[in-house]
């Protein structure tokens, strides 16, 4: 029952998470000094990219979650990432897979600026 559930959660997370790249929220979206220094073509072909992009591995994603990637793009590896929030934003979501209590927060930033 335990294994089920937690399927289960990590299945919604996944949907939530999908879900808020495909349409990412100017409000919950960073971009980090890196990226805002590229050309506004550039930034639109990344945050395209991060919208799109579906090349979760085990190795990319071992929790099935999709809340991290990265790719090449013009010689750099860029990153995204997610952070969950409660809605104040001031601590960390107790539950993830619960929107109504969760603010996700989509960092996008190159990869020598980890």
């Amino acid at each position: 029952m335990e294994q089920a559930r937690s399927t289960s959660r990590t299945d919604r997370i996944r949907q939530l998470n999908d879900a808020h790249r495909a349409n990412i929220p100017a409000s919950t979206v960073f971009i980090t000094s890196g990226i805002a220094s590229l050309t506004p073509e550039a930034q639109h072909a990344i945050i395209h990219a991060v919208r799109t992009f579906d090349a979760f591995t085990l190795d990319n994603d071992p929790w099935k979650e999709h809340d991290f990637g990265s790719f090449k793009f013009d010689g750099m590896t860029i990153y995204w990432k997610f952070d969950y929030y409660d809605l104040d934003g001031m601590h960390g979501a107790e539950d993830s897979s619960n929107p109504t209590v969760t603010r996700r927060v989509l960092t996008i930033l190159l990869a020598d600026e980890y």
